[in-house]
């Protein structure tokens, strides 16, 4: 896997110490080409850098160390790790993103995620569970790599045909109530559960997007239910 060193200044050092390395961070770059992206990912004035970019051929930018930490996550929460910066790689992905003619992503670019994510799932002993999306740790601010990224192709989501035949037997203040207790057994934070509000419509679509990106709706409907009960049984 060829690997084109692109270097930032833009990142932090650990001193003293080996950064442990627990996440793999998803991102797409919201920008309208790989020159504009890396311009923005090395400008100081824009505080913001990867790990890793991945272009729309599929070529792999190398721009932060893994050894050091990139400024890709800003505020965030994921179980009871908070500001994930520090102990996960993030890897942008080349794309314009939402409003800015989001795009599909391109078949070579999904097969260099998928090969970038394995190399580092074995150096750092990272399940699939913990390869996340922008959106799934700041779920109030971000929506990359959005509904148009084939999360299926990189973890296990289970089948949207199963998920029609199930019954759901709780009443809807109830399913509510434990849809939210189940993605909290996921790591998704943030969110207030004993009303409705914009916090809680917002990280429903983040957990839409990832599984059930055909329908981001930010509501509560059968198979959202399910799907959440499934996945946090597991």
């Amino acid at each position: 896997m060829r690997v084109i060193d692109v270097f930032s200044n833009n990142f932090d050092k650990i001193s003293g110490k080996k950064r442990r390395i627990k996440f793999i961070i998803l991102h797409y770059t919201g920008m309208q080409s790989t020159i504009e992206s890396i311009s923005r990912l090395k400008s100081a004035k824009s505080k913001v850098s990867c790990h890793y970019l991945i272009s729309k051929n599929g070529h792999i930018y190398r721009l932060v160390s893994e050894k050091n930490v990139a400024w890709h996550s800003g505020k965030s929460r994921w179980r009871e790790f908070v500001n994930l910066n520090t102990c996960s790689v993030g890897i942008e992905i080349q794309n314009k993103g939402h409003g800015k003619n989001y795009e599909m992503y391109d078949v070579k670019q999904i097969d260099a995620v998928k090969n970038l994510c394995k190399k580092l799932r074995k150096k750092y002993k990272i399940p699939f569970k913990n390869i996340l999306g922008h959106s799934d740790i700041a779920p109030l601010r971000k929506k990359d790599p959005g509904e148009k990224f084939p999360w299926n192709s990189i973890i296990y989501i289970p089948s949207i045909k199963k998920l029609s035949k199930k019954k759901i037997k709780e009443k809807k203040g109830l399913m509510r109530e434990n849809f939210f207790k189940n993605i909290k057994l996921l790591g998704y934070r943030y969110f207030k559960t004993k009303k409705k509000n914009l916090t809680d419509k917002m990280i429903i679509k983040a957990f839409q997007m990832r599984y059930l990106p055909e329908k981001v709706t930010g509501k509560i409907d059968k198979k959202t239910y399910i799907l959440s009960q499934l996945l946090a049984q597991k």
